[in-house]
Order: structure tokens, then C-alpha cells, then sequence
């Protein structure tokens, strides 16, 4: 990299090192309801009553949850009614994807990359849940640490963007990206920490690696590793073909056999359809 961008890097590690990366607050309603899911003694009527206070967050529920991908049918007329049929723990997963979604960033001249970012990340959240449900593993845990495994690219992104012009400095392309995927792991970790998210989901942020060979310890972050490489081969079937997904090392860490691994690409149509949702 360039002198100025050298220097900027370093800028940008010192404010990382002290916390100043500005993380977005996250939404008063996605928190809330990601506790009430958590909690065993909340009830539908806690749930409706949240979402409905933020009325177009209810609407935009509304349509998903009576998209085809979540009730064929398409015949919920209520937010109860629709957390009964799909249950509390979905409902708050499809609030928190709407409540977060690409635009809490400021990332002018971006705006397009970071909504693929977080096209992708909506999709590795769904993948990760299908492997952990088949792992027989915390499902809830993999879509909140699928979902915000990337968070840290808008999120240092913005904080890139912000210093260049503090300190007048033109970057190239690829110096910007250099700088983001050498800073996003660990703005990742400070944004999911910030957020006060479950101590799972941190684990597994924090453990999970973008290096599609790399094996880890943590069976949490294995679920997220290998739902990133599903969501690529979903969205991008030339950036990872299907013979190089059988051949990943972290299906080895997961004890999937190759039969195993078909039966979850056969899900690929239904998660396709869920993400159009949670997209729309």
C-alpha cells in the first residue's frame, strides 16, 4: 500500500484498539425482541405487541412471514397469529433482519457492495440454521452468528471512508479493500459485543474465519464457515463450485459425509426463497 494509506491503516488499528470504530446502535425493537425469544415465559401477544409499536417494521414482518417461503398458504392476518403458526424464535430472527439490514451504515459510493455483503450475510444466517438443525446444534445460535458474521465489512467500511476524509487521503480500490478485510474480523467482534449479543453468538463471531480451509474448534463457527460456503455457492456458483464445497475440510470438522452435504444442497430452492423474502 501507499505511504498515506500505510498511515491511515495505522490510524484506523489505533481507533479499533480504544474502541472508536462508531457501531451503529442497534434497534430498540430488534434487541427487544431478540430477549422476549430468548425468554421462556414471553408470550405471542409480548411479541405482537412489540413488533406492532414500530408500524412499518409490523408490516414488513407481515409480508414476510405470508410470503410462500414461510407460509404457502399466505393466510396470516395477524402478527399473533403468525408467531403461533411459525413461532417466536422466527418471527425474531425475520424483526432483527429487517430492524439491522445494510442501510443502518453510511457508506457513500458503497451502498451497492455493502447490500451484497449483507445479501450474503442473510443467506449464510439461513444456511448456518439448516446445518445446525442437521447437526442437531443450536439453530437459533447459528442464524444470530450467520447473520452478523460479516458485520464488521460495512461496519470498518464506514470507518475507512470517515478517516480518508479526515485526513484527506485518496485510497485506490484495492487499498480500501486490503484495509477491510484486514480490519473486519476484529470490527466484527466489537460490533457483536456492543450489541451485547448471546455469549454463543460472540463465541462464534469471534472464532470464525473467512479461509474456507481453515479448521476451528468451535462447532459454532464450523456451522457459520461452512454456511458462508454455502450462501457463495448459492449466490455465486462460479466463486465455489459444488465440487470444491464437497471437498472443504470443515465438513471433516462436522463429521458430514458427502450424502449428507446433497441433502442439504436439495434445501437450496427453499432457502433461495426464504432470502428473497427476508430481502424484500
Amino acid at each position: 500500500m501507499s505511504s498515506p494509506a500505510q498511515s491511515l491503516s495505522e490510524s484506523l488499528q489505533q481507533l479499533i484498539n480504544r474502541g472508536g470504530v462508531d457501531v451503529p446502535m442497534l434497534p430498540e425493537v430488534a434487541n427487544k425482541a431478540l430477549l422476549l425469544a430468548q425468554n421462556p415465559d414471553s408470550d405471542a401477544g409480548e411479541m405482537a405487541d412489540l413488533i406492532q409499536s414500530d408500524q412499518s417494521l409490523a408490516g414488513h414482518v407481515m409480508r414476510i412471514a405470508n410470503s410462500a417461503a414461510y407460509t404457502p398458504m399466505s393466510n396470516l392476518v395477524s402478527l399473533q397469529q403468525a408467531i403461533a403458526r411459525l413461532g417466536m424464535g422466527v418471527i425474531s430472527e425475520i424483526a432483527l433482519a429487517a430492524a439491522i439490514g445494510a442501510k443502518i451504515f453510511n457508506t457513500p459510493g458503497y451502498e451497492d457492495y455493502v447490500a451484497g455483503v449483507w445479501r450474503h450475510a442473510l443467506a449464510t444466517s439461513l444456511w448456518s440454521k439448516e446445518i445446525a438443525r442437521h447437526c442437531r446444534s443450536n439453530v437459533e445460535v447459528a442464524f444470530l452468528a450467520g447473520l452478523l458474521h460479516s458485520i464488521g465489512r460495512p461496519a470498518v467500511l464506514q470507518a475507512i471512508l470517515e478517516l480518508a476524509e479526515q485526513q484527506q487521503v485518496t485510497l485506490s480500490q484495492y487499498e480500501i479493500q486490503q484495509l477491510e478485510n484486514t480490519y473486519c474480523q476484529q470490527v466484527s467482534q466489537a460490533v457483536v459485543n456492543a450489541w451485547q449479543m448471546p455469549t454463543l453468538v460472540i463465541e462464534a463471531v469471534s472464532a470464525y474465519t473467512d479461509d474456507s480451509s481453515a479448521l476451528t474448534g468451535s462447532e459454532q463457527a464450523a456451522h457459520i464457515n461452512l454456511g458462508a460456503r454455502f450462501a457463495t455457492h448459492m449466490l455465486d456458483p462460479e466463486a465455489l463450485d459444488e465440487d470444491t464445497l464437497f471437498s472443504l475440510p470443515v465438513l471433516s470438522t462436522l463429521n458430514l459425509y458427502q450424502d449428507e452435504v446433497e441433502g442439504l444442497l436439495a434445501k437450496n430452492e427453499t432457502v433461495k426463497a426464504r432470502l428473497e423474502g427476508l430481502s424484500s
